[in-house]
């Protein structure tokens, strides 16, 4: 369980193995916990999982930690321990900080495979009416600040509501154990307010357009999408799939079974199996 010296911060991570570095990317409100089912079984490869800066056991610095903050951090550390030719594995905000790195980075990257990520700005319209409800309900001050900060119902809902099984007292704990107070939270507040909708915000939204232009453009570097079918909570449907068929070069995508959003709980076999699979058939290890 590395921790590596970041910028004024530290970053925890964890790895094992030797060969192609293969980097798991988690999103919020998770860390490095959420990939312990499933690196086992993802085979041969250096398979490294940070905790993004804030999140899990990585330093809390003081910042706003928008999207531009992660993905300063997370520079930092794929430079310090210089990693080239890497795979990409990324889960909703650790998928966009994967394309956003892979797109700045092209002749560091190998392949990505992603899931349940956000892959393109929103509009409004395309969430649930509940989903609606929820993030008008968590942009607002006050209201807002009350769910995430002062309740705590952000982890727990996520991790119990998000995926098709709760997940046991101990992983919640866990999940849990890295914000023990409304100022911990901040990260988690700081992400879901990012959520890409209507042109808001707008910095992001560009950075966003800029790594779906270059997904488009890169037919040279494999991708993998996993599909998820079975609860409302999911991101990518079938709509969303097919815009991805159409618009994201070297794209295979495969469906991976019943899951929530947090599709990684529900599914960790099947996930590390059809990643293995890929890595194998596109010879990127």
């Amino acid at each position: 369980m590395p921790e590596l010296a970041v910028l004024d911060s530290t970053i925890h991570y964890e790895e094992t193995g030797s060969g192609t570095p293969i980097v798991f990317l988690h999103g919020n409100p998770a860390s490095s916990h959420v990939w312990r089912n499933i690196l086992p079984d993802v085979g041969p490869g250096r398979l490294l999982a940070p905790d993004l800066i804030g999140m899990g056991r990585s330093g809390k610095p003081e910042l706003d930690y928008t999207f531009a903050d992660h993905a300063r951090y997370l520079d930092a550390w794929f430079d310090a321990l210089e990693l080239d030719q890497v795979v990409l594995v990324g889960h909703d905000w650790g998928g966009a900080l994967a394309f956003d790195w892979a797109r700045r980075n092209p002749g560091r990257v190998r392949g990505i495979a992603f899931f349940e990520t956000i892959i393109k700005p929103m509009a409004w319209e395309d969430l649930s009416p509940q989903a609606a409800e929820r993030s008008r309900l968590i942009r607002t001050p006050g209201p807002g600040e009350d769910l995430v900060l002062e309740q705590n119902l952000f982890v727990r809902q996520a991790f119990t509501g998000g995926v098709r099984t709760p997940v046991s007292p101990d992983d919640l704990a866990t999940y849990l154990a890295p914000y023990p107070t409304p100022e911990s939270r901040k990260p988690i507040l700081a992400w879901a307010r990012q959520l890409p909708l209507g042109g808001d915000p707008a910095a992001l939204v560009a950075r966003i357009e800029a790594y779906d232009d270059w997904l488009a453009a890169s037919s040279d570097v494999p991708k993998l999408l996993l599909t998820f079918e079975g609860s409302p909570t999911l991101l990518i449907g079938p709509d969303l799939r097919d815009w991805c068929a159409a618009h994201v070069g070297a794209l295979e995508t495969v469906h991976a079974g019943e899951a929530g959003h947090h599709a990684a709980e529900d599914r960790p076999k099947e996930i590390a199996t059809e990643i293995s699979t890929w890595l194998d058939r596109k010879n990127l290890r």
